[in-house]
């Protein structure tokens, strides 16, 4: 085992939070309908990576929201000076709470409407997704190393719990 994954500092990100990174360090998440943006600089070694619950809201709550969480994340990394176009992004997420992905009448449930938001906030941002793991029925663990930019993924056994 790599001595320096034992001695990274440990973060759980807990639903509506957001992280960002300048020092290495591993965060640990757990989604269910929820989403999480990844973004990170290989020049400079930064990250940051949000749990979002709900696709859109209010300014007051940022980091409850896709939409606001990932414009925040942005104008973090531009306040340190790095350029959106420099960044690695990677989408988890978004599953069908209960095994219901969308409702019989025909409207998307939470876990899909929050991946559309994610992907077309994205878009209109410039922004290529890098990697992605989302929908279906089942809850992630993600295990994100904010020096390498590295995401490591599982997938919960439907009778484990997730957070959101």
């Amino acid at each position: 085992m790599n001595p320096l994954v034992t001695e990274l500092p440990v973060i759980y990100l807990k639903p509506g939070e957001f992280y960002f990174s300048v020092e290495p360090s591993l965060v640990t998440t757990v989604l269910g309908s929820c989403v999480s943006v990844t973004m990170f600089d290989r020049t400079s070694r930064t990250a940051a990576i949000c749990h979002a619950l709900l696709p859109e809201g209010l300014q007051d709550d940022v980091f409850r929201y896709v939409d606001t969480s990932i414009l925040r994340m942005l104008k973090v990394f531009a306040e340190q000076g790095i350029a959106r176009q420099q960044l690695e992004v990677k989408l988890f997420g978004g599953s069908g709470m209960l095994g219901i992905v969308k409702t019989g009448t025909g409207k998307e449930g939470i876990g899909s409407r929050n991946i559309e938001i994610a992907r077309q906030v994205l878009a209109a941002e410039g922004l290529t997704v890098t990697a992605a793991d989302v929908g279906g029925v089942r809850g992630r663990k993600l295990f994100f190393y904010t020096h390498t930019g590295e995401v490591l993924l599982k997938r919960l056994r439907r009778d484990e719990q997730w957070a959101g």
